[in-house]
């Protein structure tokens, strides 16, 4: 029996729905470079500015935002000699500097959040969160990120964590980066439907560049999503998920007690499930189990329009075949 629903149906929902269209994410790299480059233009003509670089960063950088997101990000390398070292002072030190960058623009358009300073631009309606990292002259851009429950220092490069995703793209051209798309679909309608569910992006990503190491073909969507919420319910998060890119094996420390370990390749330190009790690990297995049991369900079901409606169970109700 041939499934109802198949990989060309995910694809046509993809275009559809999912993806940004060429012409927003070249509308939108162009708003948030023309901020990057009046950052840049500052630094140039004021020696010893606060501000040292400012690199694109998110998913638009990596190539993995969703429709009808209006919020990038730009991390912007600060002095860590004169930048305050602590939350909210850091945060609003950075704003004051992006005043005096544009002087022209209101109040309420440079906005200090928690642990970045929010760019609105009317016209578009997009929102640029400026996020601060303290920057002490290491090689490959690597500065450090503050923590906004404790105030501890996170070592990062922006740059490496581009290079990574962007290393494996190569590697998985179109296919990698799709999936990711799709299952950052499925957390925000698991988010829409419970406001506790707990899955960020960045982990999203750091599994699927893990199964795609260790063999799992991404050319077939359908079979590709079944094994990553597979991997999820069968235990996955049980060993440590870590990568040797810019780091010796040797260096990975030991699993420890996480209930997930999803290991930032730039920074062996830094668990990027770091804050993720057992419950929110329940929480994120018992959905994959949903979405896994829909998908293997669907690839049987002998009618249509129900194999559509366990679909929409894992992509919402905006879901369509479309054959």
């Amino acid at each position: 029996m041939v499934p109802h629903i198949t990989h060309r149906d995910l694809v046509a929902f993809a275009e559809d729905k999912v993806n940004l269209t060429k012409a927003e994410v070249d509308a939108q790299r162009a708003q948030v470079n023309n901020l990057r480059e009046r950052i840049e233009a500052k630094i140039a003509v004021t020696p010893g500015f606060a501000f040292v670089k400012a690199l694109n960063a998110g998913s638009v950088a990596k190539g993995t935002a969703l429709s009808n997101a209006k919020d990038r990000d730009l991390a912007v390398y600060v002095r860590a000699e004169l930048a305050p070292e602590e939350l909210p002072k850091l945060v609003e030190w950075v704003r004051d500097r992006l005043v005096e960058i544009y002087p022209t623009m209101s109040e309420d358009q440079i906005v200090a959040n928690t642990h970045c300073v929010t760019v609105r631009f009317s016209v578009s309606g997009l929102d640029v969160d400026v996020v601060p990292v303290l920057y002490m002259g290491e090689a490959n851009d690597v500065g450090y990120l503050v923590s906004k429950t404790d105030d501890a220092l996170h070592k990062t490069s922006v740059r490496l964590q581009l290079d990574f995703i962007r290393g494996r793209k190569k590697i998985h051209p179109r296919d990698l980066a799709q999936l990711i798309r799709f299952t950052k679909w499925w957390a925000r309608q698991q988010k829409k439907r419970d406001g506790d569910f707990k899955c960020q992006s960045y982990m999203l990503e750091l599994i699927w560049i893990h199964l795609a190491d260790h063999g799992l073909v991404l050319d077939d969507y359908v079979d590709a999503l079944e094994a990553f919420f597979g991997f999820i319910v069968d235990g996955g998060f049980d060993k440590q998920i870590a990568f040797t890119d810019f780091h010796k094996a040797a260096d990975l420390p030991d699993r420890g007690t996480w209930p997930i370990q999803v290991l930032d390749p730039v920074n062996f330190d830094n668990n990027v499930a770091e804050f993720y009790e057992a419950a929110d690990r329940d929480r994120l297995v018992a959905a994959a189990q949903d979405a896994f049991d829909a998908i293997t369900t669907a690839r049987y079901e002998p009618i249509k329009g129900m194999a559509v409606q366990m679909w929409q169970q894992v992509l919402g109700t905006a879901f369509k075949a479309a054959y």
